[in-house]
């Protein structure tokens, strides 16, 4: 005889029923009583007492000796940390992006901050008549695409810095104009980028090119990463307000949730 897996699998509902008395205590974000927890998770507070002293035994909850309110305690932090440490924003953005780019049927990718800089590491073409050069490995500028601008505007690094000025010196050479007001140009698009929440290019890397890219957060709240969207020009609507600037900006917030951004108190 086979034994059923998932969700037909034995385990031991003491544990199980354990656990909802942490999800009470989780829930409420703050110090509870023994009797409010044990009616948020259903069952009597004698039986929920004995819970808590084990619990209290491993640390994963704490009580106020001066209220009696329970709390989560150390090691409930140690373990929340070390399960959002193991999380990876390159794994875990396959059906963000998938969905995203069925939503609206453009080409998207999610890029990291490489040694080189900013990197595609992952793509899904939505296919349409344009062919967007674009693979994994791909480091982009940070002054000419939406991605390096995301990057520029939401991303902390003395190298970034260090790539930008290089960058921009060049830029400058090339167009002829002063590096100050080239860098001052470039400061109001990452001002903008700051207030949309997200970073858009109009054929400044590729010609007949749009482009948009939103940060996507850890639960540091540090930036991890940025989805791009790439589209031709004539059909891939860049306003502030699009639909697509709308998406990209729901995709990338539910993302960063997801990689535990928001979760962390304050």
């Amino acid at each position: 005889m086979i034994t059923k897996v998932a969700n037909d699998r034995q385990g031991i509902q003491s544990v199980e029923v354990g656990f909802s008395l942490l999800r009470v205590i989780a829930a409420n974000n703050r110090p509870m009583m023994l009797r409010d927890i044990a009616k948020g998770a259903g069952m009597p507070a004698a039986k929920a007492h004995r819970y808590m002293v084990s619990f209290m035994r491993i640390g994963i909850v704490e009580q106020d000796p001066a209220t009696g309110r329970y709390d989560l305690g150390a090691y409930a932090l140690d373990l929340g940390l070390s399960g959002l440490g193991r999380l990876d924003p390159v794994r875990l953005s396959g059906p963000f992006l998938d969905s995203l780019c069925e939503e609206i049927d453009e080409t998207v990718a999610l890029a990291v901050w490489g040694n080189h800089g900013a990197t595609i590491v992952r793509i899904v073409d939505a296919g349409g008549p344009v062919t967007i050069t674009l693979r994994a490995g791909t480091v982009l500028s940070l002054y000419r695409s939406a991605t390096g601008r995301a990057f520029a505007a939401f991303f902390r690094s003395p190298y970034l810095k260090q790539l930008l000025d290089q960058e921009l010196k060049l830029a400058a050479e090339e167009q002829k104009i002063s590096i100050t007001n080239l860098r001052r140009q470039y400061e109001r698009t990452l001002i903008e980028a700051r207030t949309h929440g997200l970073a858009r290019t109009t054929g400044s890397l590729t010609p007949g090119i749009n482009g948009f890219s939103a940060p996507v957060f850890d639960h540091t709240g540090n930036m991890v990463g940025a989805i791009t969207s790439l589209g031709a020009m004539g059909d891939f609507n860049v306003d502030w307000d699009s639909a697509a600037a709308k998406a990209m900006r729901e995709t990338a917030k539910a993302l960063s949730s997801r990689l535990g951004y928001g979760s962390m108190p304050k």
